[in-house]
């Protein structure tokens, strides 16, 4: 029986050292998971710190969570200056998928827990944390949930959010310390990269100022240089649009140049003031002021529509203290993120820039104007001084010596000969005249000017100043008769608007295009009257007749400009050059 059981006792150390070795197995195992855990989290911590390209550095640190702690969703949420989510990068959800839940979280419920209270949070069920208020349609059923901020220096950046561990297991202290170590990593990799991309950023202004400078210093057109700068400012941006509002010596709007989309309704804009528009926003701020929503901003009370379908903007003062030259805007369309303040911090001296370029190249066009006088001023000296003074001896000369010639065609050569010089003297004189009255010929009161002088005067009878629109080379492609007669045609259709239209709203629009000038004046009043009187009209009518052009006045439908309204619409169209 002994020698039976002798077996039995050999048996239990046997046993026991399976054990053992089982548990060492287990513990190798943990230590190689370790082993295999740390070098994952090394590498995710120098691949996010190889890139500068700052959306490639945060879709990197988000792909490099989801593998470490195992998840099935991640995302990486940006925080914006307003405390919301102002980029969210998901993983794991297709595009399709993407489109169907509809726009991105702004920063509610969980996600806005951790911008609230930015400490690592760790959840076994999503649904059963206060602040969790579900998800929207489509979107894919989520439970665990791990969350940890992002901090750059003591700036807190945004978060990493994991949904969804695989396997049905639950986020543990680990997988928080994990991601809570790549957290820190990520935080100086976005530093690096936002040095790098601010760097970047300060080189395309810079670059931008240089280019604008040289442009202007070179002679380059004004209007040609205005709009480069308004092009590269919206390119470096990513707005959608730019437009830039030249202002008058009063204040007013004399102009405006438009880039990108929507830009016709605000290219060519005259206001007799900035009350009401983007631009007095800016001028009250005395350089930058960004909004959040343009279309919907209280300051904006003059053509409020020109604004629709776009969301956040800023606008920036171009002027030295000397001379203040005009408002920069720029804008993006709505649902695309506010200006960060970094995007837009070299947006004043960028400005800056150009309008002390601006200043410079009048400068040396006044003083190239001034020594174009002088050259003026000189030769008329010396023709005067020289010329005719020469001239008149010589014919004093001939005069005198016609008496001593005693042969007919002699003497007839002679007077001819006089009678050339005191003509050759009529024309150098004139000519001298023209030199020194060039520039007072060059003077007379600008087509602009006097039709915004027309506008303020309207604006008595009519309640509220009406928008002017103009396109073309007003100032020196319309002969002055036709100047005239368009200004009174402008006069007497804003008459007939206040007089008769009841309206709230009119739009002035002049173009000089394609060898025509067209005068159009619309309101939003109540249309053409059924058998009323038309003298007005037909004095209109009778003016674009003798400048060979036509006159056509029709009622607006409900919607046929794209505001709903209902009135009138005037067309007054003249050739610049009347057939002979």
């Amino acid at each position: 029986m002994s020698g039976g059981q002798q077996p039995a006792r050999s048996g239990v150390p046997r046993l026991r050292l399976d054990e053992l070795l089982d548990e060492l197995q287990v513990r190798i195992d943990e230590v190689r998971g370790t082993r295999d855990r740390l070098n994952g989290l090394l590498e995710a911590v120098m691949s996010v710190g190889r890139e500068l390209d700052l959306p490639q550095v945060l879709r990197g640190i988000v792909e490099a969570a989801v593998v470490l702690v195992d998840a099935e969703y991640g995302a990486l949420g940006v925080i914006g200056d307003d405390r919301k989510l102002a980029e969210f990068l998901p993983v794991g959800i297709s595009d399709d998928l993407r489109a169907q839940i509809g726009d991105l979280p702004s920063g509610h419920g969980i996600l806005g827990e951790l911008i609230r209270h930015p400490e690592p949070l760790r959840l076994s069920e999503l649904s059963g944390h206060p602040a969790s208020y579900g998800f929207p349609a489509h979107h894919p059923p989520m439970h665990s949930f791990l969350g940890v901020p992002i901090r750059v220096r003591e700036e807190v950046f945004g978060n990493l959010y994991l949904t969804e561990k695989r396997g049905g297991a639950e986020f543990d202290a680990e997988d928080e310390a994990v991601l809570s170590t790549l957290a820190v990593a990520a935080g100086i990799a976005i530093e690096n990269a936002r040095l790098f991309e601010e760097v970047r950023l300060r080189e395309r202004w810079l670059e931008a100022s240089s280019d604008i400078t040289s442009a202007l210093l070179s002679g380059a057109p004004e209007g040609e240089v205005l709009e480069g700068m308004l092009e590269r400012a919206k390119d470096i941006t990513g707005a959608d649009m730019g437009v830039f509002h030249l202002l008058g010596s009063g204040g007013e709007l004399r102009g405006s140049l438009a880039l990108g989309e929507g830009a016709e309704a605000h290219r060519g804009i005259v206001l007799p003031s900035v009350r009401g528009t983007l631009a007095e926003a800016a001028l009250a701020r005395d350089g930058l002021v960004t909004v959040p929503d343009v279309a919907s901003d209280e300051r904006v009370t003059v053509q409020p529509e020109r604004w629709t379908g776009f969301g956040p903007a800023v606008a920036v003062t171009v002027g030295t203290k000397e001379r203040l030259s005009g408002v920069l805007i720029l804008a993006r369309r709505h649902g695309r993120p506010v200006f960060a303040s970094a995007e837009v911090a070299a947006l004043p001296g960028f400005a800056g820039q150009a309008a002390l370029a601006l200043e410079l190249a009048d400068r040396r066009r006044d003083a190239e104007q001034m020594s174009l006088l002088e050259d003026h001023d000189r030769i008329a000296r010396d023709l005067h001084d020289l010329a005719i003074q020469r001239l008149f001896a010589t014919g004093m000369t001939l005069q005198s010596a016609q008496r001593f010639v005693d042969h007919p065609q002699a003497s007839e050569r002679l007077a001819r000969a006089v009678d050339d010089l005191d003509a050759t003297i009529k024309i150098i004189r004139s000519t001298i005249f023209g030199l020194r009255e060039h520039e007072a010929r060059g003077e007379t009161s600008k087509m602009r000017s006097r039709l915004v002088q027309a506008l303020d005067a309207a604006s008595v009878a009519l309640g509220f100043t009406p928008a002017l629109r103009m396109e073309g080379l007003i100032d020196t492609d319309v002969p002055p008769a036709v100047a005239d007669e368009a200004l009174a045609v402008v006069g007497e259709a804003l008459t007939n608007v206040a007089r008769h239209a009841e309206a709230t709203r009119a739009e002035v629009s002049i173009a000089a295009a394609d060898g025509s000038l067209i005068v159009t004046v619309t309101d939003n009043g109540v249309g053409l009257p059924a058998g009323g009187r038309r003298s007005g009209l037909r004095n209109l009518a009778e003016r674009a007749e003798r400048l060979s052009g036509r006159m056509e006045v029709a009622a607006r439908g409900d919607g046929e400009q794209g505001d709903g309204e209902r009135g009138t619409r005037l067309e007054w169209r003249v050739p610049l050059v009347p057939p002979r």
